[in-house]
C-alpha cells in the first residue's frame, strides 16, 4: 500500500521538529561543575587530623579496605620517604590493606610512566602536610599531575591536611618558600581541583581567621575558604560538607555578615555550594545560613 500524502506530510513535519530541537539544544549550555571536578570526591582537612571518622570516609570513597591507596609525604621535606614511612599509620587503623608511599622533588622524576604507575591503578590519594610549594615544584603540570586528575575522573578520591588541603585549590595559599606567613608569595598556582579556590589551614588554632581577608582584597573572585585543625570538607561537585571537629570560615567578597563582618563560619554538618556561593544547615529543608547578606566587602581603609 502506497503512503498517503498526509502520511509524508507527518514524517516531514516530525523531521522538522527534530531538527528544531537540535538546534536548540545545541544553543543551550551542557551544566559542568563550576568549581568542583565533574568525578569523584576531594577531602580537604585543616592540618593536625586525628578524628578517625574523616580517615575511614577516605577509606570507603576509595573503596573500602582493599583499594589501592597512594600517600604522598613530598610536602613535608624530609630526605627521603619510604614504603615505611608512619604517616600510612592511620590509614591502615581506618582499615586500608594496599597502601603505596610515592615521593619524588624532581619533576622529571614526575613526569616518567613509570613513576605515575601507581596513580594509574589508584582509588584514593592523599597528601600529608609540610608546605605546600614542595608539592607545586614536583607534580605541577606533570604526568603525576594529569595522575591525579585520572583518580578522580574514575570516581576515586584525592585528599590532604594542611599543605595537601592548600594545594588543592587553583591559587596557592602560602605558598612562598621563605616562610609560611606570607600569604601571597613566589608559588601562587596549586593542583587545581578547585577551581578559583584558595584554602588555608590550621585556622583558629594558629589564629589565622583574618588571614585569607588580605588575599581575597587582592582577588576579590576567588573564594577563600579557611579550615581549622582536625576538620575537613568533603566535596562532591560544587559542594562540600563540613565533618570533623572545629570550623571551616568562608571568605567571599560579595557576602557579608548583617554586623559587617567579613567572614563567617560553617559547623559540621554545615553545606556550602561553591557556584552558587551559597552555604546552607543541615534541616529538613536545607534553610539558607542566617545572617549572610549579599552585601560586597567595603573598601579597605
Amino acid at each position: 500500500m502506497k503512503p498517503t500524502r498526509l502520511a509524508f506530510l507527518g514524517r516531514a513535519a516530525r523531521g522538522l521538529l527534530v531538527a528544531a530541537l537540535a538546534v536548540i539544544l545545541a544553543a543551550v549550555p551542557i551544566t559542568a561543575q563550576e568549581v568542583g571536578p565533574e568525578n569523584g570526591t576531594l577531602i580537604v582537612a585543616g592540618g593536625a587530623l586525628t578524628d578517625p571518622a574523616v580517615f575511614r570516609q577516605f577509606v570507603e570513597l576509595a573503596g573500602g579496605p582493599s583499594a589501592p591507596i597512594v600517600i604522598i609525604p613530598t610536602a613535608g621535606g624530609g630526605d627521603s620517604y619510604d614504603q615505611f614511612f608512619g604517616g600510612r599509620r592511620r590509614f591502615e587503623q581506618a582499615g586500608a590493606r594496599h597502601i603505596t608511599v610515592l615521593h619524588t622533588y624532581d619533576p622529571e622524576v614526575a613526569d616518567t610512566d613509570a613513576f605515575v604507575a601507581p596513580l594509574l591503578e589508584a582509588r584514593g590519594v592523599w597528601f600529608t602536610g609540610g608546605r605546600q610549594w614542595r608539592l607545586a615544584d614536583s607534580y605541577l603540570d606533570t604526568k603525576t599531575h594529569d595522575a591525579l586528575w585520572g583518580v578522580l575522573d574514575r570516581g576515586g578520591v584525592i585528599g590532604g591536611s594542611s599543605a595537601g588541603a592548600s594545594i588543592q585549590g587553583s591559587y596557592l595559599v602560602r605558598g612562598d618558600t621563605r616562610t609560611n606567613t606570607i600569604m601571597m608569595g613566589d608559588h601562587e598556582v596549586g593542583l587545581g581541583f578547585l577551581k578559583g579556590v584558595g584554602i588555608d589551614q590550621h585556622l583558629l588554632r594558629r589564629n589565622r581567621q583574618f588571614d585569607l581577608i588580605e588575599v581575597i582584597r587582592a582577588k576579590p573572585e576567588l573564594l577563600g575558604i579557611g579550615i581549622d585543625e582536625n576538620t575537613a570538607i568533603v566535596v562532591r561537585g560544587d559542594r562540600f560538607e563540613v565533618v570533623g571537629q572545629s570550623y571551616t570560615v568562608i571568605y567571599d567578597a560579595n557576602a557579608t555578615l548583617d554586623s559587617g563582618g567579613l567572614f563567617y563560619f560553617l559547623a559540621p554538618g554545615d553545606q556550602y555550594d561553591m557556584a552558587a556561593r551559597e552555604a546552607f544547615r543541615p534541616t529538613r529543608d536545607q534553610s539558607r545560613l542566617q545572617r549572610v547578606t549579599g552585601t560586597p566587602w567595603p573598601p579597605s581603609g
